[in-house]
């Protein structure tokens, strides 16, 4: 199993959260087969979301997607606040 780990800073949790809904259906057609979101007990405005995968391929090409569909157009990603930071992640243990 592989995890796409995204960080990053939002406006707003609501906000953020109806646009993050929104490509529910295209999270289950690009293979996510778990989703984990937490946000600091300290800071309202930051987000980390785990997207697990079947494989590192599949999480490398989900983010591949983000990066040039999602977080580059400011219409698809209300919230989102700067560059958000992601690394595709393996289980080593």
């Amino acid at each position: 199993m592989s995890t796409l780990h995204i960080q990053h800073a939002i406006t707003d949790y609501a906000t953020w959260r109806n646009a993050f809904d929104s490509f529910a259906e295209v999270r289950v057609a690009a293979g996510v087969i778990g989703t984990r979101v937490a946000r600091p007990i300290d800071d309202e405005h930051f987000i980390v979301v785990d997207l697990d995968f079947d494989s590192a391929e599949a999480a490398a090409a989900f983010l591949s997607f983000l990066e040039l569909n999602v977080w580059s157009a400011p219409q698809s990603s209300p919230g989102l606040e700067g560059e958000p930071t992601a690394h595709v992640l393996e289980s080593v243990a």
